[in-house]
């Protein structure tokens, strides 16, 4: 185990090495200047048309409203990664990793608004077996490359290894459950199990109607916590900040349990945690937004902004400062989410202990169901729109809960190292389908700034521009 560990720990360094930070920080800022900043820039019309239409079934054709598809997509990025996440990079990082989060975030934004342009640009209608739009990776490499051969094997890669990043999300439960409430992390598991089973169960529309009540009621309740803990030290808070910058462009000593960090490791930490958390370039956004009624991809591709600013910008920050303004990360030698249950509980108390347990909880629990969706289309894309599509889904539910509840008790670095290595090779795929169409991305980008949306202002009624790639399947046959 302990030659499989440093091997884990040597791969995830290079993969997250100089090489990937600035390839994909770079794809964000080249991306950021080609679309003229405006995913970060036009606040108000981003924000008036995904939050303030979160009551609107939208229009055009799909599955599920734009909302429901966001807070599908937003219980992948909003989940332990926020917490654990988030202290495992200072831990390792130190208080620096913070600032690199942030850009990650920032340039990050305009990285997740392509991946959703290209998930509405190549889903498909699967009919017969499910009556759903779909698309990830494997939908995208056979429709938009045609390679369906290297298709199917990424598909299995997803579906066979994707599980096993939930351990992460279950380590992290029983670790602040066990802290927060003295909970045996079997209880936790088992219950982690049933109840995960039960709503996945249900397909998109169960999954989808779940996480858009559970998702923004923890969101906010989870930063309100927080912002009781800064607002209780604002003394405090000028020195942190300091201490954040400083730590980002110089390296962090040692004290008390941190062990200190190099500025190398500030940036490797801040950036691969701020990905993983907000998933910017890792291609999930494609899957859960491909699902979602709206008349134009690039208005779709707007709550991109909203995923990737509530994730790093709102709910990290807040982590990350509540560990720092409580001293936890010098005062404990605990990671993960342990380490957050326990600035909260300096903060508040036994019950601040607690609620941070209970939070972490519902984070990992919305983030395993998330990520069961995506996984389920690389099973969907193997078996194709067939009776044996549905009859798999069961079959795979099943396989996917495996990791999850057994699993549990792997130290949580190998479990972050692993889910690091996995997030690198998918940030490589969508990189590739980035680059890959980049003019049909920037084609649909001006179609909808320059004639569409000026077309919706004068109040002219313009053809939603919808797409489905089985229909072209249907014609071929």
């Amino acid at each position: 185990m302990m030659r499989i560990a440093d091997f884990l720990y040597w791969l995830d360094d290079a993969l997250w090495g100089t090489p990937m930070i600035i390839i994909l920080v770079g794809t964000g800022v080249f991306l950021s200047i080609r679309f003229g900043f405006r995913y970060q820039r036009k606040i108000v019309f981003n924000f008036k048309n995904t939050y303030g239409k979160i009551f609107e079934q939208g229009e055009g054709e799909g599955t599920v409203s734009g909302f429901r598809a966001a807070c599908t997509a937003l219980a992948n990025t909003i989940g332990t990664g926020n917490i654990s996440g988030v202290a495992t990079a200072i831990v390792s990082g130190g208080p620096g990793a913070l600032v690199w989060m942030w850009v990650s975030a920032f340039f990050g934004m305009s990285t997740k608004a392509c991946e959703i342009i290209i998930g509405q640009r190549y889903r498909e209608r699967y009919k017969k077996s499910m009556d759903e739009y779909v698309c990830d990776r494997s939908f995208v490499m056979k429709n938009a490359f045609g390679w369906k051969k290297g298709a199917v094997v990424l598909a299995v890669f997803c579906f066979v290894f994707g599980p096993w990043t939930c351990c992460v999300q279950t380590e992290a439960v029983t670790s602040s459950m066990q802290e927060g409430f003295g909970i045996s992390p079997l209880i936790t598991v088992g219950l982690i199990g049933i109840t995960c089973l039960m709503t996945i169960w249900g397909g998109l529309k169960r999954i989808s109607a779940v996480m858009s009540k559970a998702v923004p009621i923890m969101a906010v309740l989870y930063v309100a916590a927080g912002l009781g803990v800064v607002i209780m030290n604002f003394r405090q808070i000028p020195t942190v900040i300091v201490l954040i910058f400083q730590s980002a462009f110089t390296p962090t000593a040692a004290a008390g349990g941190f062990a200190g960090a190099t500025v190398r490791d500030a940036v490797q930490y801040g950036i691969a945690r701020g990905v993983y958390s907000n998933d910017a370039g890792t291609g999930y956004g494609m899957i859960a937004h491909a699902s979602a009624k709206t008349d134009h991809p690039v208005r779709q591709s707007l709550w991109g902004w909203g995923e990737v600013f509530l994730d790093t910008i709102v709910i990290c920050s807040i982590t990350a400062f509540t560990i720092l303004i409580t001293g936890s990360y010098i005062s404990s030698d605990a990671t993960s989410g342990a380490l957050t249950t326990i600035a909260f509980r300096n903060a508040y108390g036994a019950l601040g202990g607690r609620f941070t347990a209970v939070a972490v909880a519902v984070f990992a629990w919305t983030t395993i169901i998330g990520m069961y969706y995506t996984c389920e289309k690389s099973v969907n894309y193997v078996f194709g729109d067939t009776v044996a599509n549905r009859r798999m889904m069961p079959v795979y539910m099943i396989y996917y809960m495996i990791p999850c509840v057994i699993f549990y008790n792997i130290q949580a670095d190998v479990l972050w190292a692993f889910t690091d290595i996995l997030s690198a090779a998918y940030v490589i795929i969508t990189l590739i389908f980035i680059y890959g169409k980049r003019k049909e991305i920037f084609r649909l980008f001006d179609d909808f700034w320059q004639r569409y949306e000026p077309a919706k202002e004068r109040g002219e009624n313009p053809p939603i521009v919808t797409y489905d790639c089985s229909k072209k399947e249907e014609l071929e046959a």
